[in-house]
């Protein structure tokens, strides 16, 4: 485990820098905590984007159990705080239920630029490398990099990909790409659809022309729909996942770049305002960069505790 949790660690270590340096010095040499340090706190945490409402509620319990006398110094502060970040990601979890005995269906869904292609890429070599079988089908036909890129990923992973030419429905690509893998009994089927803005009524409306495509094809299929966000647009992200939970029916989310962001505390505010799922992070460039989430790693990875 510690090898992944280096991922975590190296992954988170921009937030991790910038929540020590926006709390570390708060409490230290403080003779009497007051509203003014509380205040500076909850800032530090809204600041690394954790939200206002799962700030608020991490200092009221720092401030509750300083109160009582349960805590005194910044190494309990950092404790209290990382043991509500794992209560608030475990609330209501619910982890992706994947069929053992028959093809899981995946439709990728995000904004221009959240790295869904990419995303979709390190996925298939993850489940290949762990021993799946997978399809992946390029249903993003407006843009012939994204099914370049799609290729290569699918070579990199060794694995079968559907595509079809520039301009080509993207439903008939989905369509395709089911009846394929349902043939070859495959366990994965990933399906990377063209990037839209969650205002663009158009392009919503033709993921759900896919998804009902793919329930006819094959029933109960999409089975997942994972909105892939970029970290680095902190609380942007918020708008999306709230306008493609609506059209798309988001089942889980997958972070992306956290790395290159001092703002991972959005995977908090998001799973406190939605209560869904962060199935996978992308710390890294590498396709071992993206891993399953773990709350646990997660948190201690931000309050840079020592494995």
């Amino acid at each position: 485990m510690k090898s992944i949790f280096s991922v975590f660690q190296r992954g988170l270590q921009k937030t991790a820098t910038s929540i020590s340096r926006s709390l570390g010095g708060i409490f230290t040499g403080t003779a009497a905590w007051n509203e003014e340090t509380y205040e500076k706190l909850k800032m530090g945490l809204i600041g690394a984007d954790f939200g206002v409402n799962a700030s608020t509620r991490i200092v009221n319990d720092i401030k509750d159990r300083y109160q009582r006398g349960i805590i005194k110094t910044s190494d309990d502060i950092m404790a209290v705080a990382r043991a509500d970040i794992v209560a608030i990601l475990n609330k209501d979890r619910k982890d992706p239920d994947f069929r053992t005995d028959s093809l899981n269906v995946i439709l990728m869904v995000g904004v221009n630029g959240s790295g869904k292609t990419t995303t979709a890429g390190k996925l298939a070599y993850l489940w290949k490398n762990d021993g799946r079988s997978v399809v992946l089908a390029a249903c993003d036909t407006f843009r012939a990099a994204a099914v370049e890129q799609l290729k290569l990923w699918a070579d990199k992973a060794n694995c079968h990909i559907v595509s079809s030419a520039s301009g080509a429905d993207p439903s008939s690509v989905a369509f395709d790409a089911v009846q394929s893998a349902l043939a070859k009994k495959q366990d994965y089927l990933i399906l990377d659809t063209a990037g839209r803005q969650h205002t663009k009524k158009g392009l919503m409306d033709e993921l759900s022309k896919m998804k009902r495509v793919i329930g006819k094809v094959y029933d109960g299929a999409p089975h997942h729909v994972w909105l892939t966000v970029d970290a680095s647009m902190g609380t942007n992200t918020l708008m999306q996942a709230k306008e493609f939970l609506g059209t798309a029916g988001v089942t889980g989310l997958i972070l992306t770049k956290l790395d290159g962001t001092g703002k991972g505390g959005i995977v908090v505010a998001i799973q406190e305002e939605f209560h869904l799922p962060v199935i996978f992070v992308g710390l890294g460039e590498k396709p071992e960069d993206l891993q399953p989430f773990n709350s646990e790693m997660f948190a201690d990875a931000l309050f840079e505790s020592r494995h």
